[in-house]
C-alpha cells in the first residue's frame, strides 16, 4: 500500500464531527469507541449522503456483529487481532473501487451544474458568475444534498474557522448564492429555522 496520511478522532463523537465535516478517502471505525459508538457515527454519515468507503476494525467479531455492522453501511469488516498486511489490501480494494468518483467531473443537482475541472456554475444550462467562496460553499452543499448542516459546519469546511467567532459570513454569502442561483428560479438553499440550511429543490 502507498504512503498515507492518517488523522485520529480522540472520541466517538470527535470523530462523528470529522466524518461530517471533512473529506475522506476512508473511514475506519471500531464498534466500541468512547462517547458515541462506531454504527452510531456510520449511521449519521450515511444519513449526510456521504458515501465514503467505511471499514469496522474491531473486536465484535459475532456473524451477528459483522452483519449489523455491515448492514449500518460499512463496506468491510476486519476483527482484532488483525494482520496489517490484510488491513492494506483491504484499503486498496477500497480505495480502487472509489476511483471513479474522486475523478468526476461534475456535480449535479437538480437543474444545477458544478463542473470540478474549470470550477464553473450552470443552472438550467446557463453559466452563473460565482466568486470563489461562493463556489466552495455551493460544492458543500452539493456533496450533501438533503442533509442539514451547520452554520458551525459551514465555518469550518468553507473558511477553516472551527471556533466559536460571532461573525455574519456564512449569512452573507449564502444570500449572495442565492442570488446568484437566480432569485426568479426555484430556490435551492433553504433555511431550517434554528438548525443550520439544507439543500432541495422546492
Amino acid at each position: 500500500m502507498a504512503h498515507v496520511a492518517l488523522t485520529v478522532a480522540t472520541s466517538g463523537t470527535h470523530g462523528r464531527y470529522l466524518a461530517l465535516n471533512e473529506t475522506w478517502d476512508c473511514i475506519i471505525l471500531d464498534r466500541r469507541l468512547p462517547g458515541m459508538d462506531g454504527l452510531t457515527i456510520l449511521e449519521s454519515v450515511r444519513a449526510a449522503n456521504i458515501q465514503t468507503p467505511a471499514l469496522f476494525l474491531t473486536t465484535m467479531d459475532g456473524i451477528s456483529d459483522r452483519v449489523t455492522g455491515l448492514k449500518s453501511g460499512a463496506d468491510d469488516y476486519l476483527v482484532k487481532p488483525f494482520s496489517v498486511i490484510e488491513l492494506s489490501a483491504r484499503l486498496d480494494t477500497l480505495l480502487r473501487r472509489i476511483m471513479p468518483h474522486h475523478q468526476e467531473a461534475r456535480l449535479i443537482f437538480a437543474d444545477v451544474e458544478l463542473d470540478l475541472l474549470h470550477r464553473e456554475v450552470y443552472r438550467s444550462g446557463e453559466k452563473l458568475y460565482i466568486q470563489a467562496q461562493e463556489l466552495k460553499l455551493l460544492e458543500y452543499f452539493m456533496r450533501r444534498p438533503l442533509a442539514i448542516v451547520t452554520r458551525e459546519m459551514l465555518l469550518q469546511a468553507v473558511w477553516d474557522i472551527d471556533f466559536p467567532i460571532r461573525t455574519n459570513l456564512v449569512e452573507t454569502h449564502i444570500s449572495r448564492l442565492r442570488e446568484r442561483l437566480g432569485r426568479d428560479a426555484a430556490p435551492l438553499i433553504h433555511t431550517v429555522r434554528g438548525q443550520g440550511y439544507v439543500l432541495r429543490s422546492s
